[in-house]
């Protein structure tokens, strides 16, 4: 059973693998052969022309600071707001925290397009439209997050909490030198996955944003697909789809290992 178990994996990983392993052929193909050669399965001919004529037609470096700028602005804050939550919601004792605390976790159930008008609205008031600010503000709290926080900030124990308070610690002390510590593999398991998440991104910043100096790479890389000139050469539009993945699948790749543990020590299991 076991080995049927691994087999079903492996069936599943190559069948999820293939539409990647076509995007990185298809980038290296020459246009002709894309067009006439039906599915590629190898390259005759390979060549980085599509690379460099995707780069020189779309401002992909424009686009990767803007991506980068977005994702580890709502990275800084988001880390900010969890941590501070999440203490308050494992260690403060207040009236009505645990309703509080479910009425917080039922934005996990609300699907994001819901809040799309009502978000252009108030960045729309606040006057912030097209810009980068715009795209990273709706972000900066992250109900997974808190959770995830709280759960190991409740695995910490009370001894640890109330020595520090012994030695005069203040309550920041305690959370700075005590709590973040001790949490270190659950932040980086929320930062891959809040990274991973905002780096693919799509939806909310096409609708704020409408000029190279704040889109994204996921909206970029759409425009460039669509447009006129780059629509029929699909060697230029899978260079570019590689060029907006690949740091992801590099970071995977550099950093599985602390993934897997990080969430085996923070409180899911």
């Amino acid at each position: 059973m076991k080995k049927v178990n691994y087999g079903i994996i492996i069936v599943l990983g190559i069948i999820s693998f293939i539409p990647l392993l076509w995007v990185v052929i298809t980038s290296f193909s020459p246009g002709n052969q894309v067009i006439n050669g039906g599915f590629p399965f190898w390259v005759s001919n390979p060549t980085v022309e599509n690379y460099v004529n995707a780069w020189n037609t779309a401002p992909f470096m424009q686009y990767y600071f803007n991506t980068f700028v977005i994702v580890f602005g709502v990275l800084i804050v988001q880390l900010v707001t969890v941590t501070l939550a999440a203490y308050a919601f494992a260690r403060v004792n207040f009236k009505g925290k645990n309703v509080l605390f479910i009425l917080f976790l039922l934005q996990l159930m609300i699907q994001p397009e819901i809040l799309l008008f009502p978000n252009y609205q108030v960045i729309s008031q606040l006057g912030l439209v097209n810009t980068k600010l715009a795209v990273m503000m709706p972000y900066w709290a992250s109900a997974f997050g808190v959770f995830l926080m709280r759960q190991t900030f409740k695995q910490v124990p009370y001894d640890l909490d109330e020595a520090s308070k012994i030695d005069g610690c203040k309550w920041y002390q305690t959370l700075w030198h005590v709590y973040i510590p001790s949490a270190k593999p659950t932040y980086i398991a929320f930062a891959l996955v809040s990274v991973s998440h905002h780096w693919s991104n799509f939806m909310w910043p096409l609708i704020i944003t409408d000029s190279v100096e704040s889109r994204p790479l996921t909206v970029g890389l759409a425009l460039f697909a669509q447009s006129y000139e780059t629509g029929a050469q699909w060697g230029m539009v899978a260079a570019g789809t590689v060029m907006v993945i690949m740091p992801l699948v590099i970071a995977f790749f550099l950093f599985q290992k602390q993934f897997v543990s990080s969430f085996m020590h923070s409180g899911i299991k």
